[in-house]
C-alpha cells in the first residue's frame, strides 16, 4: 500500500511538472500571435496589390511571350516551410505529408524542421532575413528563365482561424494567362513585357515572404491550441492521479487504525 502511494505521488509530481511546462509553452505562443497575425495580414495586402498588376500583365497579348508564362525547361522546384520546433499538434506533420506527394527534383527547406528533414542549411521560418527570401526569389527567377526547371511551388500552411490551419500548395511559375476585365487599364512604359519580366522576381519574393509569415501564424495558433489541450488532458490525469492517491491513503490509514484496534484488542485478551 505504501508503495502504491509513492508511485502515484511521484506520478502526480510529474504530471504537474508537465502541465506547467505546457502553459509556459502556450502562454509564449499566446505573447506570439498578436505579432504574427500582424505580420501576416501585412504580407497579405502587398502580395494583394501585386497580385493586381501581374493579373493585368498576364492578361496582355505581348506578355505571351514573357519567358515566366513559357517555361523551356523541366522538372519541379518546391519551396517547403515548416516550423522550428515541434509541440504544435499535426503543424510540421501535414507540410510533410502534402510534400511526399509532390515529386520534386529539388526541394528550398525553410524552417528549421523542413531543413532538417531535407539535409540542409538551416533558414528560420520566424527570423528568415528578407536578403536571404530576395536571394532565393532572385535565384529560383534566373534558373527558371534558363531553363533549369519548369514548374515552381511554394508548400506552405494556410490561416484560416486561430482554430483551423490548412497544409496549401500554391504553384507560383509559370504564370498563367489571364483574361483582359474589359475596363479601363493603365498603361505600362516602356511595355507589358519588359515590366513583367522585371516585376516577376519582387512579386516571388513576395509570395514567398507572405507564405513564411502565414505559415508561421499557422504554427504558433497550432502550438498554443495544442498547449491548451495538451494542459487540459494534465489537468484531467491529474485530478484522476489525486482521487486515487486520495483513495489509496484513505485505505491506509483504515488499515494502520484496524491493525491497531486489532493489536489493541489482543493486549486486552491477555
Amino acid at each position: 500500500m505504501g508503495a502504491d502511494i509513492k508511485s502515484l505521488r511521484s506520478r502526480i509530481r510529474s504530471v504537474d511538472s508537465t502541465l506547467h511546462l505546457t502553459r509556459a509553452m502556450g502562454l509564449v505562443a499566446s505573447s506570439k500571435i498578436r505579432r504574427a497575425t500582424r505580420d501576416m495580414n501585412r504580407t497579405r495586402e502587398y502580395v494583394s496589390a501585386m497580385d493586381s498588376v501581374v493579373d493585368l500583365l498576364r492578361a496582355a497579348p505581348e506578355c505571351e511571350r514573357s519567358p515566366y508564362m513559357q517555361p523551356s525547361g523541366e522538372g519541379i522546384r518546391l519551396i517547403v516551410i515548416a516550423g522550428d520546433r515541434g509541440l504544435a499538434g499535426g503543424y510540421n506533420a501535414n507540410v510533410f505529408r502534402l510534400a511526399a506527394t509532390v515529386k520534386a527534383d529539388e526541394v528550398i527547406a525553410i524552417g528549421k524542421r523542413a531543413c532538417e528533414r531535407f539535409g540542409q542549411e538551416v533558414i528560420s521560418s520566424e527570423k528568415v532575413p528578407s536578403v536571404k527570401v530576395k536571394e532565393i526569389a532572385d535565384r529560383l527567377c534566373r534558373d527558371f528563365v534558363e531553363g533549369k526547371y519548369g514548374k515552381l511551388g511554394i508548400l506552405y500552411t494556410r490561416y484560416r482561424s486561430m482554430l483551423s490551419q490548412e497544409a496549401t500548395l500554391k504553384w507560383v511559375l509559370p504564370l498563367e494567362k489571364t483574361e483582359k476585365t474589359g475596363k479601363a487599364e493603365p498603361i505600362f512604359e516602356p511595355d507589358e513585357q519588359t515590366v513583367l519580366n522585371g516585376a516577376v522576381p519582387t512579386y516571388v519574393s513576395g509570395l514567398i515572404s507572405a507564405c513564411i509569415r502565414e505559415s508561421f501564424a499557422c504554427e504558433v495558433a497550432a502550438r498554443r491550441m495544442a498547449m491548451d489541450s495538451a494542459g487540459k488532458n494534465a489537468q484531467e490525469m491529474i485530478d484522476r492521479l489525486q482521487l486515487q492517491y486520495n483513495r489509496a491513503r484513505q485505505n491506509s490509514i483504515t488499515q494502520e487504525i484496524t491493525e491497531i484496534v486489532a493489536g489493541s484488542g489482543v493486549g486486552d485478551n491477555r
